[in-house]
């Protein structure tokens, strides 16, 4: 949905409300729990940064990506960090440039959690109708017990929703690289915030 400025909260409520039944946008639901080539189509994108080590940061890494500080980038947020980091939860988003904002929403899809070699925990979302793109994004963390190292991995596989974003490509993509940059160094600052 694009706006005239900033909504508000009856906005959000209201489109949140429209987006419960709906459907994802895209027919490989799950694509980012599974090893393997991308499926045709869609643009791969997976980065890793690393937060620290040993298991106080990965307790307070999983703590900051509960409370979606991930998402703190003050062009980009959640409606709400209230949502539970569950399959089904909806989760709104929310971006503004100038006078302009764009909301839009995303299921969660699937929780990881593990506890062996490599202690993981994260999740994925889908998009729903309406959003910019089509596709899955996989948001984990990882603490190789080997070593300690703790890694933010975020995973994505899109491609555009509609004719004007793929006209617009060149700029979508930098859109996605600027979250990467950005969604990395939100969950650096929650980790430092928290020593």
């Amino acid at each position: 949905m694009i706006l005239l400025g900033r909504p508000s909260d009856r906005t959000v409520e209201e489109f949140l409300s429209t987006q419960l039944n709906q459907g994802f946008s895209y027919s490989e639901v799950g694509m980012t729990n599974t090893a393997g080539p991308a499926p045709a189509g869609y643009t791969l994108d997976h980065n890793r940064i690393r937060l620290g080590e040993g298991p106080d940061v990965f307790d307070q890494a999983v703590e900051a990506l509960r409370a979606w500080q991930h998402f703190n980038l003050g062009w980009l947020s959640v409606c709400s960090t209230e949502v539970p980091i569950e399959p089904g939860s909806l989760v709104g988003l929310l971006t503004s440039f100038t006078a302009v904002s764009l909301l839009f929403a995303c299921r969660i899809v699937y929780v990881v959690r593990d506890e062996g070699l490599v202690h993981k925990y994260g999740f994925a979302y889908g998009t729903l109708p309406g959003h910019p793109e089509c596709g899955e994004e996989r948001f984990t963390l990882e603490r190789n017990v080997s070593d300690n190292n703790v890694w933010y991995d975020i995973l994505a596989l899109s491609y555009p929703a509609s004719l004007p974003v793929t006209v617009a490509y060149p700029v979508t993509r930098f859109v996605q690289r600027r979250f990467v940059e950005d969604s990395q160094l939100a969950m650096q600052k929650a980790i430092a915030n928290q020593r």
